[in-house]
C-alpha cells in the first residue's frame, strides 16, 4: 500500500521541521564565539526567558500556525488544485515568490510597528519577544500566541494567498521564509552567509532592533528593508570587533527619540 503525503499537509509540517533542524545547525556547530554578535555571558545575563520556556512557546506558536494552515488548505484547496497547473513556469514562480516576500513584508512591518507603539499591546503581548534581548535561532518564533497569530500566521495567510501559489510552490516559500527569520535571529554574522549578501535585512539588521537604543527602529521583517527607508524607521549601523572576540553592532548615528 502506497503512502503519500499531500502537498497541503507537506505545507504545514515543512516550515516547522526545517525551523528546527536549521536552528538545530547552530547549536551542533557550538563554537562560534569569534562570529557572535553578543558574549555568552550577555547572552545568560540579558535575556528574560530561560531556553526551556523558549522551546514551550515556540512549540505553542507553531501549533496554532499549523491548525489555522490546514484550515486555509482545506477551503482554498479546490481553487489551488485548479490552478497549479498553469504555476509551473518559472517566471510565474518568480512573480509569486516575490509577491509573496512583498505581501509579507508589508503586513509585518505595519504590524511590527503598531505593537511597538501602543503601549497595551507592547507591554501585554510583543514584550514578550523582547525578553530575549540577545536574539539565537530558535527563539526566532518566541512570541505571545496572540502576535504568532497577527504577524505570523495571518500574515503567511495573506502572502500565500495574495500570491496565488498553489500548495505544493508553498511548501519552499514558507521553508525559505522560516530559514531568513532563524537566521535573522542566530547573533551570529558569518562570514559567506548568503542571507547577508543578498538582503541588507539580516542578522546585525535585526539585532539592532532588539536592543534598548533600537526598539523605535528596524522594524522591517523579515526580507527587505523598504518600508523603514521609506518612513524614516531606518537606523544605520556598523560593526566593530570586540577585544575579547567577536562583533559588536553600533547604531551610526544617535537616536533622538526618548
Amino acid at each position: 500500500m502506497e503512502f503519500r503525503v499531500s502537498d497541503e499537509m507537506l505545507g504545514v509540517i515543512m516550515p516547522i521541521i526545517v525551523y528546527w533542524v536549521y536552528s538545530g545547525m547552530y547549536i551542533l556547530f557550538g563554537g562560534l564565539d569569534k562570529y557572535r554578535l553578543h558574549s555568552r555571558k550577555d547572552e545568560q545575563e540579558k535575556n528574560l526567558v530561560p531556553k526551556k520556556t523558549v522551546v514551550k512557546g515556540v512549540l505553542l506558536q507553531q501549533l496554532l500556525q499549523a491548525i489555522v494552515a490546514i484550515i486555509l488548505f482545506k477551503v482554498t484547496g479546490d481553487s489551488a488544485g485548479d490552478a497549479s497547473g498553469k504555476q509551473s513556469s518559472p517566471i510565474v514562480l518568480a512573480r509569486q515568490f516575490f509577491t509573496a516576500m512583498v505581501v509579507l513584508d508589508t503586513w509585518q512591518y505595519f504590524m511590527h510597528r503598531y505593537m511597538h507603539h501602543n503601549k497595551f499591546l507592547y507591554r501585554h503581548v510583543h514584550s514578550q519577544h523582547h525578553r530575549l534581548v540577545v536574539p539565537y535561532a530558535f527563539g526566532a518564533l518566541y512570541n505571545h500566541p496572540l502576535e504568532g497569530l497577527i504577524l505570523d500566521t495571518i500574515g503567511g495567510a495573506l502572502s500565500f494567498l495574495i500570491s496565488g501559489m498553489s500548495p505544493r510552490a508553498s511548501i519552499f516559500f514558507f521553508s525559505f521564509a522560516t530559514i531568513k527569520t532563524v537566521d535573522d535571529h542566530c547573533g551570529l554574522w558569518l562570514p559567506g552567509n548568503p542571507f547577508h549578501i543578498f538582503f541588507r535585512n539580516n542578522s546585525a539588521y535585526h539585532d539592532v532592533h532588539h536592543q534598548l537604543y533600537g526598539t523605535k527602529y528596524n522594524f522591517s521583517q523579515p526580507f527587505f528593508v523598504t518600508w523603514d527607508k521609506i518612513l524614516g524607521t531606518y537606523l544605520p549601523f556598523s560593526l566593530q570587533k570586540r577585544p575579547d572576540g567577536g562583533f559588536e553592532v553600533q547604531p551610526v548615528k544617535v537616536c533622538k527619540e526618548s
